[in-house]
């Protein structure tokens, strides 16, 4: 089972991870001295997989040191093979997949959330619709009547709207600014669905979910978007969003596992499908799910048995390592096909899974 527990800081652009490994069959002895694990990528799920590895390298005393660089990064190195395993928010399809030689497992389910700057608000509502005119700048006062009429008694600032986005390419935009075109179709044609798009008018730029959550912090009117599980440190209001039934919600972990039910990842079994503003009265509208790409054909074994001996240690603990991180797990029915994953990932000089789990 696929969960594991999130949140510890990040340190610099380096997080020293500890891994520890899951037990491999009775007749494969533990390998000595195991190496450490080197990754990159997706910044969305960084403070989780600092969590776990805390408890990783207490069991174990494995090290992964995870540079949080963003999804474009994550997919380069790991078609590279410069790390042993790249995290994405953007999932691959099949043919990128075998074109690339890289094997992607789904992690676990966050939600992505827009944050607002507005010193005296403490709530503020907004449809999928008025947001993507928000952020593509064509709503640029906190006053505008739109934004008024959706939030009667509340005193909103005659001030612009600062917008803060991502610098680098990143699953978290591709996520976001995927909500925002289904939502919008003004949205749709400029500046549409991508990684790092071309933002309308000026903008703020930052590295990273954190580089955005300071940079919202340091600007009163400002507007960002950020992972769940940074939002009730970062001080600042998450925005009330409209759902698909119409409900208006706030950011949960419930909301996200009301989101992957409805999907299918969990209906149909594809773990790829989006499980962006799926219908459910609880449901989350910006909910994503993270991966990690791994080389599906190494020269040798040994060169990404320790990665997936903490992959698969993450399967072993279950809900238990999800639970309160700000993320929610994969549902049961998607985490039992995920172990066969693990024995697509064959030597090149061999036939034989390069981990086997049993």
């Amino acid at each position: 089972m696929i969960r594991c527990q999130a949140g510890a800081p990040l340190g610099a652009l380096i997080v020293a991870f500890a891994l520890s490994s899951a037990p491999a069959r009775a007749a494969e002895p533990t390998p000595p001295n195991p190496t450490a694990v080197q990754a990159a990528g997706a910044t969305f799920p960084a403070k989780v997989y600092a969590r776990w590895a805390e408890q990783y390298v207490r069991d174990q005393g494995v090290q992964v040191r995870y540079q949080p660089t963003g999804s474009g990064d994550g997919i380069k190195k790991a078609t590279e093979h410069s790390v042993d395993f790249g995290g994405t928010d953007s999932p691959l399809p099949p043919e990128e997949l075998a074109r690339r030689k890289l094997v992607q497992i789904p992690m676990l389910v966050g939600g992505v959330v827009p944050v607002v700057n507005l010193p005296g608000t403490s709530r503020l509502r907004l449809t999928g619709e008025l947001l993507a005119d928000v952020m593509a700048g064509r709503v640029e006062r906190w006053d505008d009547a739109r934004i008024t009429e959706l939030n009667p008694g509340v005193a909103l600032p005659a001030r612009r709207i600062a917008r803060v986005v991502r610098a680098e390419k990143s699953g978290t935009t591709e996520g976001f600014t995927r909500y925002l075109s289904s939502q919008s179709e003004p949205f749709r044609a400029s500046p549409g669905v991508s990684p790092l798009p071309k933002w309308p008018g000026e903008v703020k730029a930052e590295e990273g979910n954190d580089g955005v959550l300071a940079a919202v912090k340091a600007g009163a009117g400002s507007i960002g978007y950020i992972s769940f599980d940074r939002v009730e440190s970062s001080g600042l209001t998450p925005v009330t969003l409209r759902n698909r039934d119409g409900q208006w919600v706030l950011p949960s972990e419930a909301g996200f596992r009301a989101a992957i039910l409805q999907s299918g990842v969990h209906r149909a079994g594809d773990d790829t499908a989006s499980i962006l503003d799926m219908p459910g009265a609880d449901s989350w509208p910006i909910t994503l799910t993270s991966f990690v790409l791994v080389d599906a054909a190494p020269a040798r074994a040994v060169q990404v048995e320790p990665a997936l001996r903490f992959l698969y240690w993450c399967f072993q603990r279950g809900d238990s390592l999800t639970r309160g991180t700000g993320f929610a797990p994969l549902p049961t029915s998607v985490q039992a096909r995920l172990a066969a994953r693990f024995g697509n990932v064959r030597p090149v000089a061999g036939g034989a899974p390069a981990y086997q789990m049993f």
